[in-house]
């Protein structure tokens, strides 16, 4: 097992200094499960589901001490959570959504953290509090994450691959976005539809800032 033992040590190091940058911003996390190999880990009783938190009442438990985080990632490479409905909620589109969506904040010049799991989600961080609409409540992979819920904040990493940030929370100044311009950018873009030429879509995500990924 040396492989694994010199990869959690690399690995652990990573997810520690990341989640003591999101604890830097205000932001508590608390550990959840990791694969290995197709299995999730950390736990026992582990769900076989994706990242969990691997603490009880991990909502209350949810810190920004550092002394706490260090300890906690001190061995295991554990995922990165971050409960939501505190702070921020959440708001996890496909990412045919997500991409449009960034392109119509873009365009109004309206700078958002962006996350992305290598599953095909988006995730937008947003004030928290806001009910999600009606007609995005009704569409298929639209989801609102709050008060009792949780995403796994970048590297964490699934069996596929690990979550990234399309736009980091600091090229945003660590604002959160308001959250009924967040969701009005998200209804104009499932009402979008792609116009193809050459082979491409005309939606694209481009490198337009430092921590913005293309």
């Amino acid at each position: 097992m040396q492989w694994w033992d010199s990869y959690r040590a690399v690995y652990g190091t990573e997810l520690r200094a990341e989640a003591m940058v999101l604890a830097d911003h205000g932001w508590a996390v608390v550990p959840g499960t990791f694969p290995q190999g197709e299995v999730w880990s950390g736990c026992p009783d582990a769900p076989q589901v994706g990242p969990c938190p691997v603490l009880d009442e991990w909502a209350r438990r949810a810190s920004t001490d550092c002394d706490q985080i260090a300890e906690w990632w001190s061995g295991l490479p554990y995922s990165i959570i971050l409960p939501t409905g505190l702070t921020f909620d959440v708001l996890e589109v496909p990412a045919t959504v997500g991409r449009r969506a960034a392109a119509v904040l873009r365009a109004v010049g309206v700078p958002v953290p962006i996350a992305a799991t290598p599953t095909g989600e988006w995730l937008f961080p947003v004030g928290a509090g806001e009910p999600l609409r009606p007609d995005l409540a009704e569409r298929a992979g639209i989801v609102l994450h709050g008060r009792g819920s949780w995403f796994a904040a970048p590297p964490s990493t699934y069996p596929q691959g690990s979550v990234h940030w399309r736009v980091r929370p600091s090229a945003c100044g660590w604002n959160l976005p308001d959250p009924f311009r967040v969701q009005d950018a998200l209804a104009e873009a499932v009402a979008q539809r792609p116009t193809i030429a050459g082979g491409g879509s005309t939606y694209r995500l481009a490198t337009v800032a430092t921590g913005v990924r293309s």
